[in-house]
């Protein structure tokens, strides 16, 4: 079974209402509302998933549970990978089961998340503690028109995972590369 194709780019922005302002000047219309997405990424003892750039997540949606597995395909200005992704009914059950097929969870981050529909793509505001981000998922012309529409072209893609700007906003700042949380409350 051949794993569908996601595609996808991040755009920055100031901030959330910035990024509300530039989706909604498009006509987009609401699809999911604001709600914390909390990420968990898993990989072998020796690290066999991450420096091949594939990736094993769990994640926590509001009330839905989700894993999915993700390889890193070659294309030539979009984020695209091959990815299965499955719900699940208990995101600590599945936690448990890889745990006990080895699997260590190595990275967690959080973002705020509101999804919106615009034509033939998904955006979504994602909020997060190192800025945010409009993050536009579809088909190629459908991404890049939808970029175009929003005043934005190949130079302002962000193709980084929410994994390696955590990295590069640490390393900017001299901090240390821990997890990507809010501050508790």
């Amino acid at each position: 079974m051949s794993a569908p194709l996601e595609r996808e780019i991040k755009l920055a922005f100031a901030s959330p209402d910035a990024a509300r302002a530039a989706i909604r000047s498009l006509g987009a219309a609401p699809l999911r509302p604001r709600r914390l997405q909390s990420d968990t990424l898993f990989d072998t003892p020796q690290r066999t998933l991450s420096p091949r750039g594939a990736v094993l997540r769990v994640r926590r949606d509001a009330d839905r549970h989700y894993m999915t597995f993700k390889n890193p395909s070659d294309h030539p200005t979009l984020k695209v990978r091959e990815e299965w992704e499955t719900g699940i009914g208990d995101a600590g059950v599945m936690t448990s089961i890889l745990g006990q097929l080895g699997f260590e969870p190595w990275f967690r981050y959080e973002k705020f998340r509101e999804e919106f529909s615009h034509n033939d793509v998904v955006l979504a505001v994602d909020e997060t503690p190192v800025g945010t981000y409009v993050e536009i998922e579809g088909s190629d012309a459908g991404i890049v028109a939808t970029a175009a529409a929003l005043g934005r072209g190949p130079a302002d893609y962000v193709l980084d995972s929410y994994r390696g700007l955590f990295v590069r906003f640490c390393a900017e700042r001299n901090l240390p590369i821990t997890h990507m949380l809010f501050p508790a409350e």
